[in-house]
């Protein structure tokens, strides 16, 4: 149910259960967190997009599914799944490489909360996005109240998720909550582009930038100031800065290797 596919740096993560529009089961679930797990840990990955098979990104959870009743089971116990199925969400939030999520068909409860978790988001233009949660009786999941709050603001957040409006691409990048919104047919391809440049980019300088940003989020104003100083300094070691350097006084473009 999540399809991996490397190539020249780049790992893509495909949701393929295209028949429920890729509404999330257990087993996706697992699948999802342990390809995250390889993106964040696997050396040879230097960027990710996550995606969805059949031209829909995520639903969010099996509503139907939920419909139908599940196993009882102790509010502890689902607690406990739950939140190990969030992990997801927190490993490509914080993963020292840049994650693009392809938004197209729709994006709504957790599955928007997932491309909020991650850097980038490309969307088609008929793409439809929605908090979705209220609408079915839930507050919501996935850290998506955290990184819309974060994205937007409070204020914004509270508007999205209370009401759960359906928003299209377009309204959605006016808001910011979109990287930018490209044609259906060209998606596929400029999802993939953009993910790739920064495959090729310089990995340990964007890591860094991605862990200054986080950092940000929650950290004070000193903390952050420390912890730029450091990462600004390591990255002045790594062999793309001196390429970087080299090619900038030769004018012509630097080819980064990731190191």
């Amino acid at each position: 149910m999540v399809l991996q596919q490397l190539e020249s740096g780049l790992l893509t993560i495909t949701m393929n259960r295209p028949d429920r529009r890729n509404a999330l089961n257990p087993d996706m679930v697992r699948g999802l967190v342990e390809a995250a797990r390889r993106a964040a840990e696997d050396y040879e990955v230097r960027a990710v997009l996550l995606k969805g098979a059949g031209g829909t990104f995520c639903v969010g959870g099996d509503v139907k599914s939920m419909a139908e009743g599940r196993t009882a089971l102790p509010f502890e116990a689902k607690v406990q799944a739950l939140r190990r199925g969030m992990e997801v969400s927190r490993i490509l939030h914080q993963m020292p490489k840049p994650v693009v999520a392809q938004l197209d068909g729709a994006a709504a409860g957790a599955g928007l909360s997932m491309a909020l978790a991650c850097d980038l988001r490309v969307a088609s233009e008929s793409c439809k996005i929605t908090t979705a949660f209220a609408k079915v009786g839930y507050s919501g999941d996935y850290g998506g109240t955290f990184f819309l709050t974060q994205l937007l603001g409070s204020a914004k957040a509270r508007e999205l998720y209370l009401t759960s409006p359906v928003l299209t691409a377009k309204e959605a990048c006016d808001l910011g909550m979109v990287t930018k919104v490209v044609p259906d047919a060209e998606v596929d391809a400029a999802a993939r582009e953009f993910a790739l440049s920064l495959a090729q980019g310089p990995t340990v300088t964007l890591g860094y930038i991605k862990r200054n940003i986080n950092n940000a989020e929650t950290m004070s104003l000193e903390a952050c100031f420390d912890a730029e100083a450091i990462h600004h300094t390591r990255c002045g070691d790594t062999d793309d800065h001196k390429e970087a350097s080299k090619a900038f006084v030769e004018k012509r473009k630097a080819e980064f290797k990731g190191h």
